[in-house]
């Protein structure tokens, strides 16, 4: 299907608003892994990466359509582990974090959908990482969506800001301002970038993202795995109780930062801590486990689950803020295993909206 490139209009309206996640959905988009570190050195480390990414696929299934893309050689392995009623395309890819090297949807001015093709360079140009294909998905997403293309020169990733359709989007310093993504680039530069092409009007920065995140195999802090906006003005944020894991001196650092934080309303957080697994540590040392990683649905939040005895109390602290939603759980320690999470393997679509809603 034909694209072409869309432009902002008016600066005192946004030509373009992402809409909260929790809005309705048409569908959400996955790619499906294909090689190196994802699938792992053996058959049994292929095998578990193909079975977890078809878990979440076929559970988002349950809500709404799913669309995979799928390396060619990966196409059998795929069709064999998920659901008849989601869609493959063939498609190169390097890896498979849909919410990264995918776009951002965002409503435009009449209520139709456009993408925010972000450039994409391997998470801050790691030394580990490939991207030549993937800097490409953004743009074949949105050719496959039948959406106008919104082009971006800032360096940045889905799983980098989390917004609450009204104006807020929550951004951790580490990421966009990291000079390996963006060279020289101040806050506000990418605050006017911000309102350009989602409609934020505000950015709360967090200073910082988890401590695993933060090392060599980490994206260097994205916001997805340490706070979201499940209401406006409402947020769920990751809380690290063990004084001995690192991350508790870091979630009191960037709670702190949102205790002085107004949203795009001018309202103070009203801040609901979603405590991470009782689990530490695995081979490699602290873990970044989140339940803050969920992925919302129509009707429903995919969410993780670490086989660990807070799995139950998430469970019940995500029922209380998506009332009305089921919530399902998928094993999500082979995602963390590779360097994400649920919400970092998807990335939703929104539905269309009529101008008076």
């Amino acid at each position: 299907m034909s694209q072409t490139s869309a432009s902002p209009r008016d600066a005192a309206a946004p030509a373009f608003v992402m809409p909260a996640e929790g809005d309705p959905h048409d569908r959400t988009w996955m790619a499906w892994p294909g090689g190196g570190y994802t699938l792992g050195d053996s058959p049994a480390d292929a095998e578990e990466a193909r079975a977890t990414w078809a878990a979440v696929a076929n559970a988002v299934a349950g809500f709404e359509p799913v669309v995979v893309l799928v390396p060619h050689d990966e196409l059998r392995h795929a069709r064999r582990l998920l659901s008849a009623e989601i869609e493959t395309v063939p498609a190169e890819l390097d890896d498979a974090w849909m919410r990264d090297i995918g776009p951002t949807f965002v409503h435009d001015g009449e209520g139709g959908i456009a993408a925010v093709d972000w450039v994409f360079t391997g998470w801050g140009r790691q030394s580990w990482a490939s991207w030549e294909k993937d800097a490409r998905i953004g743009r074949r997403v949105a050719e496959l969506a039948g959406v106008p293309v919104i082009a971006s020169d800032l360096a940045n990733e889905g799983g980098g800001i989390h917004v609450d359709g009204r104006g807020t989007v929550l951004a951790t310093r580490t990421v966009q301002l990291d000079p390996g993504r963006n060279t020289g680039i101040t806050e506000a530069e990418v605050e006017a970038e911000f309102a350009r092409t989602i409609g934020a009007t505000t950015t709360v920065w967090l200073p910082r993202g988890l401590t695993r995140d933060s090392e060599r195999f980490g994206t260097r802090g994205h916001v997805d795995i340490v706070a979201t906006l499940h209401t406006p003005g409402r947020m769920l944020l990751h809380a690290q109780p063990a004084e001995e894991h690192p991350d508790a001196a870091a979630m009191r650092e960037i709670r702190a930062a949102l205790d002085d934080a107004r949203d795009a309303s001018g309202e103070a957080f009203e801040i609901t801590e979603l405590p991470a697994p009782r689990t530490l540590t695995d081979a490699e040392g602290p873990v970044d486990w989140s339940y803050v990683n969920h992925s919302l649905v129509n009707g429903g939040v995919v969410a993780c689950a670490f086989d660990d005895p807070n799995d139950e109390q998430a469970v019940e602290v995500l029922r209380a803020a998506y009332p009305g939603r089921e919530v399902v759980t998928v094993d999500a320690r082979p995602l963390f295993d590779r360097g994400g999470g649920i919400h970092c393997i998807t990335q939703h679509q929104p539905s269309p909206r009529s101008l008076g809603s």
